[in-house]
Protein backbone atom coordinates (compact mmCIF):
# COMPACT_ATOMS: atom_id res chain seq x y z
CA UNK A 1 0.00 0.00 0.00
CA UNK A 2 1.36 3.43 -0.97
CA UNK A 3 0.38 6.37 1.20
CA UNK A 4 0.66 10.00 0.27
CA UNK A 5 1.13 12.01 3.41
CA UNK A 6 0.45 15.70 3.13
CA UNK A 7 1.42 17.99 6.01
CA UNK A 8 -1.40 20.04 7.44
CA UNK A 9 -1.19 23.40 9.18
CA UNK A 10 -1.35 21.65 12.56
CA UNK A 11 1.85 19.74 11.78
CA UNK A 12 4.13 22.72 12.07
CA UNK A 13 6.79 23.56 14.62
CA UNK A 14 5.69 25.25 17.77
CA UNK A 15 3.70 26.19 19.63
CA UNK A 16 4.87 29.77 19.44
CA UNK A 17 5.22 31.43 22.82
CA UNK A 18 4.95 35.20 23.10
CA UNK A 19 5.38 34.94 26.87
CA UNK A 20 6.18 38.34 28.42
CA UNK A 21 6.33 40.05 25.02
CA UNK A 22 2.66 41.00 24.89
CA UNK A 23 1.72 41.42 28.55
CA UNK A 24 1.53 45.20 28.20
CA UNK A 25 -1.72 45.79 26.30
CA UNK A 26 -0.74 49.48 26.08
CA UNK A 27 1.53 48.37 23.22
CA UNK A 28 -1.66 48.22 21.14
CA UNK A 29 -2.18 51.98 21.47
CA UNK A 30 0.23 53.95 19.30
CA UNK A 31 -1.54 57.31 19.51
CA UNK A 32 -2.08 59.15 22.76
CA UNK A 33 -4.90 61.63 23.27
CA UNK A 34 -2.90 64.56 21.85
CA UNK A 35 -1.59 62.78 18.74
CA UNK A 36 -2.29 64.62 15.47
CA UNK A 37 -4.09 62.92 12.64
CA UNK A 38 -7.06 60.79 11.74
CA UNK A 39 -7.64 58.25 14.50
CA UNK A 40 -8.16 54.68 13.32
CA UNK A 41 -8.57 51.19 14.72
CA UNK A 42 -6.57 48.65 12.71
CA UNK A 43 -7.78 45.07 13.11
CA UNK A 44 -5.34 42.38 11.96
CA UNK A 45 -6.62 38.82 11.57
CA UNK A 46 -4.02 36.05 11.11
CA UNK A 47 -5.16 32.90 9.28
CA UNK A 48 -3.38 29.62 8.52
CA UNK A 49 -3.46 27.76 5.20
CA UNK A 50 -6.90 26.29 5.92
CA UNK A 51 -8.31 29.73 6.74
CA UNK A 52 -8.45 28.92 10.46
CA UNK A 53 -7.59 31.71 12.90
CA UNK A 54 -4.16 31.51 14.52
CA UNK A 55 -4.67 32.21 18.20
CA UNK A 56 -0.99 32.20 19.11
CA UNK A 57 0.58 34.67 16.68
CA UNK A 58 2.25 37.94 17.59
CA UNK A 59 2.06 41.04 15.41
CA UNK A 60 4.46 43.98 15.56
CA UNK A 61 3.70 47.12 13.62
CA UNK A 62 5.85 50.12 12.77
CA UNK A 63 4.47 53.24 11.15
CA UNK A 64 4.98 56.93 10.56
CA UNK A 65 2.85 59.55 12.27
CA UNK A 66 0.22 61.59 10.39
CA UNK A 67 2.95 63.95 9.11
CA UNK A 68 5.07 61.08 7.72
CA UNK A 69 7.66 61.07 10.53
CA UNK A 70 9.00 57.78 11.85
CA UNK A 71 10.73 59.70 14.61
CA UNK A 72 8.12 62.18 15.86
CA UNK A 73 9.29 65.33 17.66
CA UNK A 74 9.89 65.24 21.41
CA UNK A 75 6.72 65.64 23.39
CA UNK A 76 4.57 63.95 20.76
CA UNK A 77 1.97 61.55 22.10
CA UNK A 78 2.55 59.24 19.13
CA UNK A 79 4.82 56.22 19.24
CA UNK A 80 5.28 54.43 15.95
CA UNK A 81 5.58 50.92 17.38
CA UNK A 82 2.98 48.43 18.57
CA UNK A 83 2.95 44.76 19.54
CA UNK A 84 0.02 42.46 20.35
CA UNK A 85 -0.80 38.78 20.40
CA UNK A 86 -3.79 37.41 18.54
CA UNK A 87 -6.87 36.21 20.43
CA UNK A 88 -8.86 32.98 19.93
CA UNK A 89 -10.22 34.46 16.67
CA UNK A 90 -6.73 35.21 15.34
CA UNK A 91 -7.38 38.93 15.87
CA UNK A 92 -5.55 41.85 17.44
CA UNK A 93 -6.61 45.52 17.29
CA UNK A 94 -4.30 48.53 17.26
CA UNK A 95 -5.41 52.07 18.17
CA UNK A 96 -3.41 54.50 16.06
CA UNK A 97 -3.59 57.29 13.49
CA UNK A 98 -3.56 56.90 9.74
CA UNK A 99 0.09 57.30 8.74
CA UNK A 100 1.26 60.04 6.43
CA UNK A 101 3.32 59.60 3.30
CA UNK A 102 7.04 58.94 3.74
CA UNK A 103 9.88 59.25 1.21
CA UNK A 104 10.70 56.10 -0.71
CA UNK A 105 13.47 55.12 -3.12
CA UNK A 106 14.87 58.19 -4.85
CA UNK A 107 12.66 60.44 -2.71
CA UNK A 108 9.46 59.18 -4.38
CA UNK A 109 6.61 59.46 -1.87
CA UNK A 110 5.21 56.18 -0.56
CA UNK A 111 1.51 55.76 0.09
CA UNK A 112 0.41 55.69 3.73
CA UNK A 113 1.24 52.22 5.03
CA UNK A 114 2.04 50.21 8.14
CA UNK A 115 5.07 47.89 8.29
CA UNK A 116 4.23 44.52 9.85
CA UNK A 117 6.21 41.66 11.38
CA UNK A 118 4.43 38.36 12.05
CA UNK A 119 5.73 35.79 14.53
CA UNK A 120 3.83 32.49 14.71
CA UNK A 121 4.10 28.73 15.02
CA UNK A 122 5.60 27.12 11.99
CA UNK A 123 7.82 30.11 11.27
CA UNK A 124 11.54 29.85 11.87
CA UNK A 125 11.90 33.54 11.04
CA UNK A 126 9.38 36.38 11.23
CA UNK A 127 7.44 37.35 8.12
CA UNK A 128 7.54 40.93 6.88
CA UNK A 129 4.70 42.64 5.04
CA UNK A 130 2.92 45.96 4.72
CA UNK A 131 -0.62 47.15 5.14
CA UNK A 132 -1.91 49.77 2.71
CA UNK A 133 -5.34 51.42 2.88
CA UNK A 134 -7.92 50.55 0.25
CA UNK A 135 -9.05 53.55 -1.77
CA UNK A 136 -5.96 55.64 -0.95
CA UNK A 137 -5.13 57.68 -4.09
CA UNK A 138 -1.38 57.52 -3.36
CA UNK A 139 -1.43 53.70 -3.74
CA UNK A 140 -1.31 54.15 -7.53
CA UNK A 141 2.17 55.73 -7.37
CA UNK A 142 3.72 53.86 -4.44
CA UNK A 143 7.13 52.52 -5.60
CA UNK A 144 7.05 49.49 -3.28
CA UNK A 145 3.46 48.51 -4.03
CA UNK A 146 4.34 48.78 -7.74
CA UNK A 147 6.82 45.89 -7.25
CA UNK A 148 3.92 43.58 -6.32
CA UNK A 149 2.03 41.97 -9.22
CA UNK A 150 -1.28 43.75 -9.65
CA UNK A 151 -3.35 40.62 -8.99
CA UNK A 152 -1.58 40.14 -5.59
CA UNK A 153 -1.86 43.73 -4.26
CA UNK A 154 -5.27 43.05 -2.72
CA UNK A 155 -3.53 40.88 -0.08
CA UNK A 156 -1.85 44.04 1.28
CA UNK A 157 -4.98 46.18 1.59
CA UNK A 158 -6.89 46.98 4.75
CA UNK A 159 -10.56 47.69 4.12
CA UNK A 160 -12.80 50.02 6.12
CA UNK A 161 -15.80 48.64 7.95
CA UNK A 162 -18.84 50.06 6.10
CA UNK A 163 -20.61 51.05 9.30
CA UNK A 164 -17.52 52.66 10.84
CA UNK A 165 -15.00 54.07 8.32
CA UNK A 166 -12.39 54.79 11.02
CA UNK A 167 -12.14 51.02 11.64
CA UNK A 168 -9.99 49.07 9.19
CA UNK A 169 -9.49 45.30 8.86
CA UNK A 170 -6.88 43.23 7.08
CA UNK A 171 -6.49 39.46 6.81
CA UNK A 172 -2.95 38.11 6.95
CA UNK A 173 -2.93 34.64 5.38
CA UNK A 174 0.28 32.74 6.10
CA UNK A 175 -0.15 30.36 3.16
CA UNK A 176 -2.72 29.38 0.53
CA UNK A 177 -3.44 30.59 -2.98
CA UNK A 178 -4.54 33.91 -1.46
CA UNK A 179 -1.46 34.15 0.78
CA UNK A 180 -0.47 37.65 1.86
CA UNK A 181 2.50 39.07 -0.01
CA UNK A 182 5.60 38.91 2.20
CA UNK A 183 8.82 40.81 1.56
CA UNK A 184 12.33 39.38 1.67
CA UNK A 185 14.24 42.00 3.68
Amino acid sequence: MIMDLVPTPSQTIGPFFHFCLTLDTALGCLAGPDAKGERIRLTCRVLDGDGAPMDDAMIEIWQADADGNYDPPDGSSFRGFGRLCTDENGVCVFQTVKPGQVPGPGGTPQAPHVDVLIFARGLLKQLVTRIYFDGEAANRNDPILALVPEDRRETLLAHPYPEKPSDWIVDIRLCHESETVFFDV
